[in-house]
């Protein structure tokens, strides 16, 4: 792919989640309950989280037609091509019900199953992370890259429950246990596109999560990489995608960190990959 055609794509990436964004902005604290419906025990959809997906995707067709876009509430919309945007138009659904400032629009595009380009829009704070491959990571347009924080013991990590799965409480926590007296802090965002997009500026210095969705991640992941950070799953593979297990880290903490991820989850891998 050119890199004349990259730049236009990633354009339309920012186009499409500022239009997914303006609309969580609009609606945001004016949420009305009977417009909330329960999806499973831990996950809710709104009104508002369709609205800004249908938004994104129409957008999207209407310049891409022939691309496949895979999005969260809409699945995947089949057509033959080696292009695919994956798309989460609100990521921290609770956070916006709750109006915790933490939630974000996500727009990846996946060419020849690689992510090339990746876009977190956070519209109340106005911060917009973007990347393409091989050129960098942008906050608001300024280079950004992770911490160079080399001490775990002087690190910040930033993590997420597996509320999608609380048959896998057990060992997340004895991940969070292990973790918790190896570091200097812990945070929990409720943001999985957000913490990775802390983890590509150095506002934190690492993040684990489990079972999460491509659309959770795919944004985030290149966002880190072209910061200079690594992203893998918890064992030592580049599964993240595939199976939602993700730790991601600035390249000094990244090894550390996994080698207790590894020891911890590895008699545990039928659990975390069903």
């Amino acid at each position: 792919m050119a890199l004349r055609e990259e730049n236009i794509l990633i354009d339309h990436a920012i186009a499409a989640a500022k239009i997914g964004g303006q609309i969580l902005l609009q609606n945001y604290g004016k949420l009305d309950p009977a417009t909330i419906e329960e999806k499973s025990a831990f996950d809710f959809v709104t009104a508002v989280d369709h609205q800004s997906e249908q938004a994104i995707i129409r957008y999207l067709k209407s310049h891409f037609p022939e691309h496949t876009i895979l999005a969260e509430e809409s699945g995947i919309q089949q057509t033959v091509s080696e292009y695919r945007w994956i798309i989460d138009p609100l990521d921290g659904t609770k956070n916006y019900i709750h109006l915790f400032p933490w939630y974000a629009v996500s727009v990846a595009l996946e060419y020849k199953n690689e992510i090339v380009v990746g876009v977190v829009y956070n519209p109340v704070r106005d911060e917009l992370f973007t990347a393409e491959r091989g050129q960098g990571a942008y906050l608001n347009g300024n280079r950004i890259g992770v911490s160079q924080c080399k001490n775990l013991a002087q690190s910040m990590l930033a993590t997420g429950f597996p509320h999608r799965s609380k048959m896998l409480l057990n060992v997340y926590l004895k991940s969070f246990s292990q973790l918790f007296q190896k570091v200097s802090a812990i945070r929990r965002l409720g943001s999985a596109a957000i913490d990775l997009c802390y983890v590509a500026c150095g506002r934190v210095d690492g993040f684990w999560e489990l079972k999460l969705s491509a659309w959770d991640i795919a944004a985030g992941t290149l966002i880190v990489q072209e910061a200079g950070g690594r992203v893998g799953d918890l064992v030592g593979g580049q599964n993240h995608l595939e199976t939602g297990n993700i730790l991601a880290a600035n390249a000094y903490l990244y090894e550390p960190l996994l080698n207790i991820t590894r020891t911890v989850f590895r008699g545990h891998l039928e659990c975390i990959t069903q």
